[in-house]
């Protein structure tokens, strides 16, 4: 059985990424912080893992808040 796609939010700093955290789960959404996957570079060695299906809704649930996002990827 092969896992579901999922998406990592690449922010600037590990505070962005403790702070996108905080904000998408008071939203009500699944995320958890993980380290950057490898295949990835970012500045912040922590990235925000969610479903893929909540894409849409990730990315506007930091930006109503005003997170500035450096990048949203699909993991397959």
């Amino acid at each position: 059985m092969q896992s579901p796609d999922y998406g990592v939010v690449l922010l600037y700093s590990t505070s962005a990424a403790i702070r996108a955290e905080k904000l998408t789960k008071e939203a009500g959404l699944k995320v958890k912080l993980i380290p950057v996957p490898r295949q990835l570079s970012s500045d912040c060695g922590l990235s925000l893992r969610f479903e893929w299906d909540q894409a849409d809704a990730v990315r506007s649930a930091l930006e109503a808040k005003g997170v500035e996002i450096q990048g949203i990827h699909r993991i397959e």
